[in-house]
């Protein structure tokens, strides 16, 4: 515990303390469902742009992401964030229109008017699997630093825990308590607090690197020419790509095709159809109000992602005044701060509170909703009691908060492959959310389909998929942000011809 003060101390338990603080305060406009899941639908727009925007932000935005920028790929993620614009003035068109429709719920509720039960049943699970599996895999790379920030051994145990562990459960208790007894005004008010707080991380941070270069700024931006890390765009092969251009193509994530295309497609998936997502919608005054915040969130993420980019631009100009064998990318930014902050001043702290600012989930009561609404109350064949119903959901996101610290801890193993947690976690949103928007197209764009076509279709795209990412030869590699596209194409190609197979599956009308 030698590298954190007892300034970094105070700093990291006062964020912590806040967080569980603005719960309680709001625990007493939480006392009706409705109020509990989308705040009574009266909250600002702004307020759910700075939730959206942290929402999708996480330790794997904090430092996988300097870690891109850092290596080989540096400022060409950034084409990435442009498909996710293009995506969100797509969902504003398309998808926002059937969200304000009537008084939902869920995003599901869509599917049920449409195709019927199981299909919203099966839409709502995969949601469930993907988002939490998603934010325990957030988790684990939050516990990885934390741990190396605490400094402690590996043999360190407490109550037979390891730091590891520890780590994980503090951060999983601290949102799971705040979001349990405040609802979503604690979860959006909480995801502004933070996006402030890893905000001014990382300009702090940025600031701290280029004091500790040889040269400052100036150093740093002549290094970032020289090595050709400020290039954002790639069109084609890099001179020399023995690869024909649809290899490269299909293989390279970070390319202006797949940032734009599989980004948007990607984030029509991730912002149109996750219900954490469409619940932050769901809460606002109007759809006009969503519509502004949803726009404008694409905007601030793609300066985000500049600034954590350029941070890790940063320290390769860093590490390559300095030592630095053995990391790997996930790990250059944490490495520096455990060694190059100094120490006792709360600047520590702060970095510690923005990652796990970045950390604590957004999706808890989004996963409780979507039991409550798309689960329990269909299956009810009486009425239920308000009260009671509140009280469950309340439960369920404790359910929820401890199966994503078991996922956190579970997938330990998985830090340990040559790949970065954001692209794991990117991965997993493009299998499912793909499936997902697939069967949305389906709903939206044709009438002939029915729940069984929307089901077959499905199917048929899950298992490309997981023939592409696990089957498939090496020479057919595809990079993750075709994995939306790909999956949405044929679920909706396969389910829009299962209609003409047996048509008297038609609609629901």
């Amino acid at each position: 515990m030698d590298r954190l003060g007892l300034i970094d101390i105070l700093v990291l338990v006062a964020y912590l303390a806040s967080a569980i603080l603005v719960g309680l305060v709001l625990s007493g406009k939480s006392k009706s469902l409705e109020a509990y899941l989308l705040g009574d639908r009266n909250l600002p727009w702004w307020a759910i742009l700075g939730s959206i925007v942290a929402t999708e932000t996480s330790a794997a935005t904090v430092l996988s992401v300097p870690g891109e920028g850092y290596g080989p790929t540096g400022m060409k993620f950034l084409q990435l964030a442009l498909g996710y614009i293009v995506g969100r003035a797509a969902i504003v068109h398309f998808l926002l229109p059937l969200y304000f429709r009537g008084e939902l719920q869920t995003a599901y509720e869509v599917l049920h008017v449409r195709f019927g039960g199981a299909m919203r049943q099966a839409a709502s699970l995969l949601f469930l699997v993907a988002r939490n599996v998603g934010d325990g895999l957030r988790l684990l790379l939050a516990a990885v630093v934390l741990e190396k920030l605490l400094g402690l051994s590996d043999e360190w145990q407490w109550m037979g825990m390891d730091a590891f562990v520890l780590s994980a459960l503090v951060m999983g208790v601290v949102s799971t308590i705040y979001t349990f007894v405040g609802g979503m005004r604690s979860v959006i008010w909480n995801d502004c607090i933070q996006f402030a707080v890893y905000v001014l991380g990382g300009v702090l941070a940025m600031v701290v690197i280029a004091y500790n270069v040889s040269g400052g700024f100036g150093q740093i931006w002549q290094f970032a020419i020289e090595h050709d890390k400020l290039r954002m765009i790639a069109l084609a092969p890099p001179e020399g790509d023995p690869r024909p251009w649809w290899v490269w193509l299909l293989a390279e994530p970070y390319t202006l095709w797949a940032g734009v295309i599989g980004g948007a497609v990607l984030t029509l998936g991730t912002h149109g159809t996750d219900h954490s997502m469409v619940q932050r919608y769901l809460s606002a005054r109007s759809q006009a109000d969503a519509s502004r915040a949803l726009l404008a969130s694409g905007v601030v993420v793609f300066v985000q992602f500049a600034m954590f980019l350029f941070i890790g631009v940063s320290l390769a100009c860093y590490f390559d005044q300095h030592s630095a064998s053995g990391l790997k990318k996930d790990e250059v930014f944490a490495h520096f701060i455990v060694n190059e902050f100094p120490r006792n001043t709360g600047l520590i702290g702060l970095m510690l509170a923005a990652i796990l600012a970045s950390n604590l989930s957004s999706s808890l009561s989004a996963s409780a909703a979507a039991v409550v609404h798309d689960f329990y109350l269909p299956a009810c064949r009486r009425t239920t009691d308000p009260e009671r119903l509140l009280w469950l959901t309340r439960w369920l996101t404790v359910v929820f908060g401890t199966v994503q610290i078991a996922i956190g801890i579970g997938a330990r193993s998985l830090y340990e492959r040559d790949t970065t947690v954001v692209t794991s976690a990117l991965t997993v949103a493009g299998f499912a959310f793909g499936l997902l928007l697939g069967v949305f197209a389906l709903g939206v764009f044709t009438r002939r389909a029915g729940q069984w076509d929307a089901l077959v279709g499905a199917v048929a795209g899950f298992g490309l998929l997981v023939y592409l990412q696990f089957l498939s030869p090496a020479s057919l590699k595809v990079a993750f942000p075709w994995f939306a596209l790909i999956g949405a194409g044929t679920t909706f190609v396969v389910g829009f011809l299962a209609s003409y197979v047996h048509p008297a599956h038609g609609a629901k009308t």
